[in-house]
């Protein structure tokens, strides 16, 4: 073997660091072990609260080989919502609403009639909204202009009347991606304050949505309002620290004197108090700690630059209090993120309310910098309240915001406002001259600049020490009040944390029993060779968790499914090798050069087969989302791992252990017998295989059509769903009954789910209202309709929500992600077959097992056996795509060698010979798959168990269209194929 110390520097190299990063997960534990002991009372109860403030009193200070708890958080391998328990969330921003504000909320007949024309092509479109818009406005008016539209004061300077229709529709294409990007920045700043660890939020490409994980969130609506409400913009006066010194002293008087009457601690607390003082916040330590991101160094208690410092007088005060919880920094009073909850604690009591005058609140800064030993500080702003209290300016007076450069080529942020916005900005301006102005974003402060002078005419700029990143944000930050882009939740999930520790249970039961599975029947099939293969799987299973956990990838159930079908892939590869072997030492030759033999003649075919596997590992990764795109990732990591250990791994241990015994076996006794003979001639049994599958998926269909359609997951048709638990087990059609009268004609389907006590209950009712006061009231019909069962204890688990124009979107992606697989591997077949009878086979068989599928879920649907048709059972689908045109490949490869070595037969004469030679890989192969995904039906749980049914459909299906429609129909398109016809591997 060439390069074999390349090899096994590469495999140490990979080990070392899958076992460093795993390491974290390992710490990471123990460390949360150490915060259940403390949060533990007398009798074993755990104090969810006292846990949490534990672990965020350590958040920054070092656990492990000088990385801090956030460090060993950040570089753990995390588990997804399903296993966890929390909430994912798909947000959008809507154009709509944007397109109307820059139009000036025109009432122009023929521009409502075109966005309403818009919305009923996006339906059918992947295309952007303004991208339609603008269609929608040359169908309803041909010669119509949209400049007389948008042409407003608030557009000066980007649309003149002049215009033309697509510069129209440039501009407003570059307001909707602002707003979006605007919309990211605020939601991403909120969540950071919202207090959860390892939160998740990223934009889907090529659409205006949003993704949010929260992983441990108990209170669901409080998200719902956080993540939909609009931005609020202010600009206010700041009071400067010669103004709010006297009021720090005074308090600084009432904390030492509670303080010496072992009242309240402010300088030294317990453990206990400062515990539950960060307990009394949701502006706790960890909130803040995770937002930090500025790399700006700062001297702790060092003087504003041009002030005495608040602190020295603090500081030499009775005690001091204050001065231990605040740090001076450049632009005045600030502190440690650590603090920030005790402090907030303090400043909410009345009594030191009381101190400060009515007009004067406190706000903090949005972003923490960094200081010495790796701690975090926040500026904290005095801010002057308005005679009403409210900001002398809002966001509504800017009309637009962009970074740009000043004389020097530093980067500042320029400014433009409407008439209204510009005699509040003169007038606040002008009375706040060499003092500051704080821009203030959902009540925190994104910047405070000292204003040079009076600012008349609209046009302002803010210049600083800027980085263009940050002049950039500012900018988006000022133009969040500019126009309206709210926000609305398309898609939904919510799992209670007692459904993911079931999840994790359901799942590692699922792992285990797989692998078992599989080491069992290798040894048993191949003797030692089996043990080797079993040796590389181990060492596949463990790169994998290790690679997972160094990209900071979540473990979810799916994923965890991915693994297990992993692990029936991947022994493919040693079943193609070991057979290969056994043939050449069946032809004579000794075990030595049958190894060599056996893992070159299979290299190329075991390429092909993970290649087409991985294409559609990589559709379903693009396409997908959720727990799909997770599916996917593991998929395709899987199968990576898979032909490295497989390929490269298992030929050493082979080779080594060849050299130490002299001798190596690959077969038993059972082995050898249980293929031997095996002769069958697939073109004659062609014909009835066509006629018993267009049989069964015509059947399948009338099924369907009885049926009244396909039974589509809320994923598909859009609407809400439930996870209810009841104490002992209730009827799914009296609860079905039960709900009529709340849900009336809309469509609702009850179904036992997973225990008898347990059911799903899913509903189209209100499904195209997406807004939180749809939600709240299908939940409260849903709870009204078990006001019977209320003795049995109902409780929702979990919940989901998949709006219309969603539901929509991810029909239009899962027929793409089909029908590029399909597209994809009918090229790839070609390119290395280069014929295209090949590619014709093998993508008529792959459409076959997925029509299939397809048809016998809704054959078992008529039976009363339904599951749905959802995201996961279009995973299934793909997969089993990758699996069968794996199984296909092999037997192509072995008919181009056939007609290679064999030059003057014809096509039909190899077919049955190809098949035969084959057979018990094809055999073995399916067969441990299958056993695996048996596993998987019986114990990985409810949530996948539509997905291993048709997986198990899938894999009979698969097996039997290799063998009896892939390979026949080649010569059915081709009456000679000659042996230069196939590209040599």
């Amino acid at each position: 073997m060439r390069n074999k110390t390349f090899i096994i520097v590469l495999t140490v190299i990979v080990s070392v660091l899958c076992l460093y990063y795993l390491s974290f997960s390992l710490i990471s534990r123990n460390v949360q072990k150490d915060a259940e002991a403390y949060a533990t009372d007398a009798q074993g109860n755990v104090d969810m609260a006292r846990k949490q403030t534990y672990l965020d009193s350590i958040w920054k200070e070092p656990v492990f080989m000088n990385y801090t708890y956030q460090e060993i958080k950040d570089n753990e391998l995390g588990l997804g919502l399903d296993l966890k328990g929390g909430m994912h969330v798909v947000l959008e921003v809507s154009p709509i609403e944007i397109i109307k504000s820059l139009s000036n909320n025109s009432k122009d007949p023929n521009f409502l009639k075109a966005l309403d024309r818009a919305k009923e092509l996006q339906k059918n479109s992947n295309q952007s909204f303004t991208t339609l818009f603008g269609e929608a406005y040359r169908e309803v008016e041909p010669n119509g202009r949209l400049s007389r539209i948008f042409s407003t004061s608030a557009n000066r300077g980007k649309i003149s009347f002049d215009s033309s229709n697509d510069e129209v529709i440039n501009v407003i294409d570059k307001e909707v991606e602002d707003a979006i990007d605007r919309s990211f920045n605020i939601l991403r700043t909120r969540i950071d304050k919202f207090g959860v660890n390892q939160p998740n939020i990223q934009r889907l490409k090529g659409s205006g949505r949003i993704q949010i994980e929260l992983p441990g969130i108990d209170n669901p609506d409080r998200v719902r309002n956080l993540l939909q409400g609009m931005a609020n913009l202010e600009f206010w006066e700041v009071w400067s620290p010669q103004e709010y010194s006297p009021y720090f002293a005074q308090l600084n008087d009432y904390l030492t004197k509670q303080q010496r009457a072992g009242k309240t601690t402010a300088a030294a607390p317990k453990a206990d108090d400062a515990l539950a003082a960060a307990a009394a916040t949701d502006t706790t330590a960890d909130v803040l700690a995770q937002a930090a991101g500025d790399s700006t160094a700062i001297a702790k208690n060092t003087p504003a630059a041009n002030e005495a410092s608040t602190l020295d007088s603090l500081a030499d005060a009775q005690g001091g209090a204050l001065a231990n919880l605040f740090t001076q920094m450049p632009g005045g009073l600030g502190a440690n993120v650590r603090d920030t909850a005790r402090i907030n604690e303090i400043f909410a009591r009345p009594e030191v309310r009381a101190i400060f005058p009515p007009n004067m609140k406190f706000l903090w800064g949005v972003k923490p910098v960094e200081g010495d030993n790796r701690q975090a500080f926040v500026e904290f702003y005095a801010i002057k309240k308005g005679r009403d209290g409210k900001a002398p300016m809002g966001g509504d007076g800017i009309n637009d915001a962009r970074q740009d450069f000043d004389q020097t080529g530093r980067p500042e942020i320029t400014m433009t406002m409407n008439p209204t916005g510009s005699k509040r900005w003169a007038r606040l301006t002008g009375e706040n001259v060499g003092r500051q102005v704080a821009i203030v974003l959902d009540n925190y402060v994104y910047s405070a600049p000292v204003v040079q002078g009076e600012i008349t005419g609209g046009n302002s700029s803010i210049s600083g020490n800027f980085t263009i990143e940050e002049a950039q944000d500012l900018a988006n930050i000022l133009k969040a009040g500019k126009m309206p882009a709210p926000t609305r939740i398309v898609e939904e999930a919510v799992v209670g944390p007692s459904l993911g520790q079931e999840a994790i249970n359901q799942g590692l039961l699922s792992t285990i029993a797989g692998l078992i599975v599989v080491v069992v029947f290798m040894i048993a099939y191949y003797q030692r060779g089996g043990f080797i293969a079993d040796l590389a799987l181990v060492f596949n299973v463990f790169f994998i968790l290790g690679i997972l956990a160094q990209f900071n990838a979540a473990l979810t159930l799916p994923g965890i499914a991915g693994i297990v079908l992993t692990l029936g892939m991947a022994v493919d590869a040693n079943v193609l090798i070991f057979e290969r072997m056994r043939e050449e030492m069946t032809k004579g030759l000794g075990i030595r050069n049958a190894i060599d033999k056996g893992y070159e003649k299979a290299f190329s075919t075991i390429l092909d087969a993970n290649v087409t596997t991985f294409l559609v590992g990589f559709i379903l990764y693009f396409f997908g989302s959720g727990p799909v795109k997770g599916f996917a990732i593991t998929l395709m990591l899987g199968i990576a791992t898979s032909f490295f250990t497989s390929v490269f791994i298992s030929r050493i241990l082979v080779e080594n252990t060849f050299r130490k015994r002299g001798t190596l076996n690959f077969s038993s006794s059972f082995a050898d017998k249980l293929f031997k003979n095996i002769k069958f001639d697939a073109m004659k049994l062609s014909r009835p295989a066509y006629i018993l599958s267009i049989g069964v998926i015509a059947f399948g269909f009338i099924a369907m059509y009885i049926n009244g359609g396909p039974n589509l997951g809320v994923d598909f048709k859009g609407g809400r769903s439930y996870v209810v638990n009841f104490d002992q087990a209730v009827p799914a059609s009296d609860v079905r009954t039960a709900l009529l009268d709340e849900f009336g004609e809309a469509g609702t389907e009850v179904k036992t789910y997973g225990a008898s006590n347990r059911l799903k209950i899913t509903t189209s009712f209100l499904a195209d209202n997406e807004d939180v006061q749809a939600d709240k009231q299908v939940e409260t019909a849903l709870l009204k309709g078990l006001e019977q069962y209320s003795n049995q204890n109902p409780e929702i688990l979990s919940s989901a929500k998949v709006g219309a124009t969603m539901a929509d979107d991810i029909q239009r992606t899962s027929l793409i992600s089909m029908l590029l697989s399909l597209v994809g591997i009918f090229l790839y077949v070609i390119l290395r077959f280069g014929k295209w009878q090949f590619s014709l086979g093998g993508v008529v068989a792959l459409l076959h097992d997925a029509l299939m599928i397809i048809a016998v879920f809704s054959i078992l649907d008529l039976f009363g056996i339904s599951y749905e048709m959802d995201q996961v059972f279009i995973a299934a689908i793909l997969t089993i795509i990758g699996f069968s045109i794996n199984d296909t490949v092999v037997i192509f490869d072995r008919i181009r060698e056939n007609l290679n070595e064999n030059p003057r037969a014809a096509v039909k004469d190899i077919i049955s010979p190809a098949l035969i030679s084959t057979f018990s890989r094809t055999i073995i192969t399916s067969t441990t798959l299958l056993f695996v995904v048996l596993v998987l039906f019986f114990f990985g749980g409810e949530v996948l168990r539509g997905f291993s049914l048709a997986m198990i459909i899938g894999i009979i299906a698969g097996t039997y269209s290799s063998l009896f429609i892939a390979a026949p129909l080649i010569v059915d398109t081709t009456k000679t194929l000659k042996p230069n016809a196939a590209v040599t591997a």
